[in-house]
Formats: structure tokens, sequence, C-alpha cells
């Protein structure tokens, strides 16, 4: 695979979901649309990098495990949903290409040899990949949430995109549980609309939008923490200049949250 690959913005669902049926019937427009981001996309990437918005670290990390563990962050689930296992391999030396390209543009970063795969990759991978035959890694977030530093991490990374590597953020484009079941779907639908507009806006105005996300309509009150929007800035920052598109938009019936996906390039 020698073509530059597209970047993707994607919601993970919630917890382990695909395990759980009531769950995966309640997300079923989330798993069709990631499955056909799949058919869409056709030959298998050469290998996945992943920004999870469930890791975070002072510097950026950069999973170096061979075989990745199971990391099980969430609680309150069934006990069948704690012995999960996502069993693609890791991918030491692309890891090692990612370290590389991110010090070489002065990016602080190191290999975290022990982690392993939070819900935030093995949620989406299990209905896009359920095979787990392809090698997957993942890049931390920074805990400062900065969006130009975040920017800088997507362009340092760009170059992967020509050597068969499919940069993924995952999170949430509306990220705040307690509005979850009641009071959201108004923020959710104005915020919802205000990203859509930046992201179909000019490079420069997209950038300048993202730059300044939080004076959007709703921001603070979809995002009371930012941690699953950042993954969006990582992606958006290794396609900057590439057109944005829309591959999923759903507001739910149940809880009346709008919800949107996006590809870069």
């Amino acid at each position: 695979m020698t073509n530059t690959l597209p970047t993707y913005f994607i919601s993970h669902g919630g917890g382990p979901w695909p395990w759980v049926p009531q769950m995966r019937e309640f997300f079923a427009p989330l798993e069709a649309s990631l499955k056909q981001m799949v058919a869409d996309f056709g030959e298998k990437p050469k290998a996945i990098l992943m920004i999870s918005g469930h890791w975070e670290d002072t510097d950026v990390a950069i999973m170096g495990a061979a075989k990745p563990p199971m990391i099980y962050d969430y609680s309150g689930f069934p006990p069948h949903t704690y012995e999960i296992e996502y069993k693609a391999s890791g991918a030491p030396e692309i890891a090692a290409r990612a370290l590389d390209l991110l010090t070489k543009a002065g990016i602080k970063a190191h290999i975290d040899p022990a982690r392993g795969y939070d819900h935030g990759l093995y949620a989406p991978m299990e209905v896009m990949y359920p095979n787990a035959d392809m090698p997957i890694f993942q890049v931390s977030m920074l805990k400062s949430y900065d969006p130009a530093d975040h920017i800088a991490i997507g362009r340092a990374l760009k170059p992967l995109r020509n050597e068969g590597i499919l940069i993924v953020g995952s999170g949430l484009s509306f990220h705040n549980m307690r509005l979850m079941r009641s009071g959201g779907t108004a923020p959710s639908a104005e915020f919802d609309a205000w990203l859509f507009d930046a992201m179909k806006a000019s490079p420069e105005a997209r950038l300048n939008a993202i730059l300044n996300w939080e004076t959007a309509p709703s921001a603070r009150i979809c995002h009371d923490e930012e941690d699953h929007l950042v993954p969006l800035f990582v992606a958006l920052g290794a396609a900057e200049n590439e057109p944005a598109e829309r591959i999923f938009h759903d507001t739910s019936e149940i809880t009346g949250i709008t919800v949107s996906n996006y590809k870069f390039g």
C-alpha cells in the first residue's frame, strides 16, 4: 500500500458495547458506520496508529509492546466484559518510527513498553476488524490537551500516511456524562453544527476554529473535559490541508445526543 492514507476521527461508543447485546443494539448506527468505513477503505492498512481519549501522559507516550495486554478501563459492566481479549499484535518497529518522527519535530516522546489496549481502541476495532489480524499501536494524548500541541503531533506523524499506516483518533464529538441521559440534546446539536462548519471551512479557517474551539457554541457544555475531542486535533494535524468529510452523523432517539465522525484526506 503506497497511497497516502486518509486519517479519521471516530466515536468509540460507550465502554465494552460490542460485547453487551443491549448496548450493541443501541450503537447499531455507529456499528454500521464503522463497518462502512472499512468497506469504503478497501485494502487493509499495514498497521493502525490510534489516539484514544483514554490515554494521556505528560509527554507523548507510544505503545511499544509486541503483544499489548488488555486494560478494562470501565466499571459496572457484566463479568465477561473483564475477560475480553482483542488479540491484535503491537507494532514495535512502527512505534520506533513514530518516536523518531516526533523527536525530530522537537516533541518530547518516549516508548511505553507495558501499556495495553484501552476500550477506546478495542471497542471500535472489534466491529471494524473483528479478526484482529493487523498490528495496532496507540499514541497518547498530552495531559495539557493543548490544541496547538496536538495539531503538531499530527503534523509530525503525517509521513506514516505514506507508509501504509492508518491514523485514527478515537473519542466522541460530545462527551459530558452528566448530560448523556438528559439535557444534552440542544448543546450537542449546537456544537455539532459548529463542528461541521469548522471542518468544511478552508484549511486556515478550520485550523483557527480548532485552536479556539472553546469559544464554539456550547463547547464547554459538551466537553467539560476535552479528552474525547483531542484525538480529532491529531487526526486533523496529520491532514490539515486536506478536505474533511463527515462520515457519520446521528441523533440518538433514546438520549437525543448528536454526534459525528470525520474523514480527512
